[in-house]
């Protein structure tokens, strides 16, 4: 059973939904003039009204629609009677208008009221047609068409200006002709005396009226001056594009535009509020009439200029946020962090240049964009905001200019200090051979490298210099150090040829004061070759201590001359010269020593033999002073050997006929004194010896 009745219920859906979508015949358009011709004409009249009519017949052929297809619904269906389909329960059709009462029970009241009218408002009398006539002279606008862009400030006061000479005009004229009217004996005629007060009543409502109708008229035409579809009487505002504390906004903002303009409708609405009534002025009273306008007028025409302007604004507001899209970057910070990072990294001239040139286009296109912007109720003034714009563009790419500006300037200080030094080293006149050497050497490395590498750091600043003088006004001592650095090059030619011919002088010179010390040295040689001869005449013992001055005297002396022969060949050395041999030299140092041997011995044994005989007895060791002798013995006749043998040699060679005479011979060969010495000094060995032996 519960499936059946499910089946029943889903049958019937399925076939209400199929009746519901048959076609239905629609309403004939001649029912829908003859309803619209019930609608009285002035009820027909604007644009909003269409609009209203035509809603009203699309309602009508909805609900004939619908009512239609509920009527074949329950014409061709009964809804049965199962659980599921409580909520299916169609409206009733609608009854036809069979007994209604079509009488009109409010003709009566209407022409009960028309006549109470009549007698209150006294709108026959001649007065007040007058009165209505005087009326209609009056003027419907307080301001003049805005033919050229005026900004909000300005046009507040214009318009209060306006209005306070409109009033002034309207009381001067149209107030005084109503007073005269009313000052006329005809003024009242016709009126009884316990109706004046209703008839002067009747006047300021009357006056109320028409300073309203003209204060709403004013309004009207004041907001018909937005009317989206006429744009051509749409006022001109001036408004500005700022850039201020890094902020790009709207001068005046579009509130304060907004606000501007809802203005001069409360400024016309509170024009003519203190107009005294027509009984008051004659009668000396204070009161005034009832000008203040509706609400409804206030609220429909701040709704109206509120939504014209938000719709004007929308190109403005457009035209903003392309430029903050296209330039933001430039005050929100974006700008002044890329180019903290770009300067905390290593980059090349060229990428300066790149960036640099970025701002330079920024501040191009951004000065090329137009002025003034023109919009159908703005005159968009941009130029504070493009001189804002390009000013810190400007800024940006001169941060940048400024550092590579100064490398730019150290590189070419650098470049001067350099050829300066290559300029001083040259021209400077060396003291030595050595330092001429240097700088023979320094010069030569700086012609075949360091000008070359100079050539090529000139030309990048050259070209440098080429970037800068499009983009860079140089400093007056800019210039002059630019100038500087190019003319190096010619400048440092001369230079090299007074440096050679300096150097010419200096190596001439040095050559001749080489050849003056050897000279000299070659002298020296032969003094010090003449005293060492001279050691072998010393023969006196007691002369010992003195005889080891002299010689140590010779030894500093060949000392020197050993000095001098180093300092000689170095020149020679570095004056690329053959390395000048002193074979003397180094004979004297054969030939003195033995004397130093001998004279050190000698004086030694005398020291030692005193301290022995001279000393304490019982301080002498006889075993050392055994050995100290034997010593002695040996070492200096070991010496006396190298004389003897030495004498020998020079014997032999004075048998050769060539060089000696048989004078010299006989005189060579007797004995030199150093031998002698030996000999006396061996013998006193020994004595000391046998004495000790036998006790002394």
């Amino acid at each position: 059973m519960n499936s059946e009745q499910k089946q029943r219920g889903t049958n019937y859906l399925f076939m209400k939904k199929c009746v519901r979508r048959n076609p239905v015949v629609p309403i004939q358009q001649q029912w829908l003039m003859s309803m619209l011709k019930l609608v009285p004409q002035s009820l027909m009249e604007g644009k909003d009204r269409q609009l209203l009519a035509e809603k009203l017949l699309q309602e009508i052929i909805m609900d004939y629609e619908t009512s239609m297809r509920r009527y074949m619904v329950r014409s061709v269906l009964i809804k049965p009677d199962i659980e599921g389909l409580e909520d299916e329960e169609e409206a009733p059709l609608a009854l036809l208008p069979l007994g209604l009462d079509f009488s009109r029970p409010w003709h009566n009241s209407f022409v009960q009221a028309k006549n109470k009218i009549l007698s209150n408002l006294h709108i026959l009398h001649p007065t007040m047609k007058a009165l209505l006539d005087l009326g209609y002279a009056l003027p419907v606008t307080f301001f003049s068409r805005l033919k050229e862009p005026v900004d909000c400030q300005s046009l507040k006061t214009d318009v209060s200006l306006s209005c306070s000479k409109a009033e002034e005009k309207i009381l001067s004229t149209w107030y005084q002709k109503v007073i005269s009217l009313f000052t006329q004996k005809e003024a009242l005629n016709g009126v009884k005396l316990d109706r004046v007060d209703s008839f002067y009543n009747c006047v300021a409502t009357l006056m109320s009226n028409q300073l309203k109708e003209l204060l709403r008229r004013t309004v009207e035409v004041f907001v018909k001056l937005f009317d989206p579809e006429d744009r051509n009487c749409v006022p001109l505002f001036k408004m500005e594009l700022t850039l201020d504390e890094k902020k790009m906004e709207f001068y005046p903002s579009f509130q304060d535009l907004e606000e501007g303009i809802l203005f001069i409708v409360n400024r016309i609405g509170q024009t003519l509020q203190n107009i005294q009534t027509v009984h008051s002025c004659l009668m000396g009273g204070t009161t005034t009439l009832d000008t203040e306008l509706p609400n409804h007028v206030i609220v429909w025409a701040t709704s109206t200029l509120k939504k014209s302007v938000r719709d004007n604004l929308e190109g403005p507001k457009e035209y903003f946020e392309n430029y903050v899209e296209r330039y933001g970057w430039l005050v929100d910070g974006t700008a002044q962090a890329r180019i903290e990072r770009f300067e905390a990294e290593e980059h090349s001239f060229d990428e300066y240049a790149a960036f640099i040139d970025e701002f330079f286009t920024h501040k191009k296109e951004i000065l090329s964009l137009p002025q003034v912007a023109h919009f159908p109720m703005i005159c968009l003034n941009c130029e504070d905001l493009k001189q804002g714009l390009a000013s810190n563009a400007n800024t940006f790419a001169e941060r940048l200019m400024d550092r590579i500006v100064a490398s730019h300037r150290e590189e070419n200080k650098k470049i001067c200090r350099e050829f300066e030094a290559i300029k001083e080293r040259a021209l400077k006149v060396p003291e030595t051979t050595e330092e001429m050497a240097e700088t023979i050497a320094y010069i030569k490395k700086v012609k075949m490298k360091g000008i070359q590498d100079l050539l090529l750091r000139i030309k990048e600043r050259c070209w440098q210099m080429n970037y800068f003088l499009d983009v860079f006004l140089f400093a007056p001592e800019d210039i002059a150090l630019n100038a500087t650095v190019l003319l190096w090059p010619k400048m440092i030619n001369p230079i090299f040829d007074e440096h050679d011919d300096l150097i010419e002088q200096s190596k001439h010179k040095t050559e001749q004061e080489l050849i003056d010390k050897h000279e000299k040295l070659m002298v020296e040689l032969d003094k010090l070759t003449c005293a060492v001869t001279e050691f072998e005449e010393y023969s006196e013992l007691d002369c010992m201590q003195q005889y080891l001055a002299d010689l140590r005297a010779l030894q500093k002396c060949i000392q020197e001359a050993d000095e001098t022969v180093a300092l000689i060949n170095k020149e020679e050395a570095l004056l690329e010269w053959q390395l000048s041999d002193f074979p003397l030299l180094n004979d004297l140092k054969v030939e003195i020593e033995p004397y130093r041997k001998l004279f050190h011995l000698i004086l030694k044994w005398q020291r030692t033999e005193k301290r022995w005989m001279d000393g304490t007895f019982l301080e002498l060791n006889g075993e050392s002073m055994e050995a100290e002798v034997d010593e002695f013995y040996r070492e200096i006749y070991k010496v006396s050997r190298i004389f003897q043998q030495k004498q020998k040699q020079i014997q032999q060679e004075l048998k050769t006929p060539q060089r000696k005479t048989v004078e010299e011979e006989t005189e060579e060969e007797t004995k030199a004194n150093p031998t002698l010495m030996c000999s006396s000094v061996l013998e006193q060995i020994k004595d000391f010896k046998v004495r000790k032996d036998e006790g002394y």
